[in-house]
């Protein structure tokens, strides 16, 4: 019998899918990336960076800062905060603009 006539090698098998209701997006740093990349395919902009993010149920809600309005100098540009919801896969939901502010202003608590 030459090596011709052998069966093929099994292919490595997939990992098994999780189990319903477990989610996939497990931890805080990939959801978080999930919510910059999704966000960032719809707007068309870079987000500059995750300002918060819970767990909501076997989802996440991340909000995400984009500046919209770049201008000179940049303490003067028009940032906004996107709130933005995740399924427990990472695939987004929804998302909101919740705030709009320039780059230099405060928050007065």
């Amino acid at each position: 019998m030459s090596t011709s006539d052998l069966p093929d090698p099994a292919p490595p098998s997939a990992p098994a899918p999780p189990a319903a209701g477990t989610p996939v997006v497990g931890d805080a740093v990939a959801a978080m990336r999930n919510a910059r990349t999704q966000l960032a395919e719809l707007l068309g902009r870079t987000p500059e960076s995750v300002s918060a993010i819970s767990r909501e149920g076997t989802g996440w809600q991340v909000d995400v800062e984009v500046v919209e309005l770049e201008r000179i100098p940049d303490s003067t540009s028009v940032l906004a905060v996107y709130r933005v919801r995740l399924d427990s896969d990472g695939l987004l939901l929804g998302y909101a603009r919740s705030r709009r502010y320039t780059r230099g202003q405060v928050d007065r608590q």
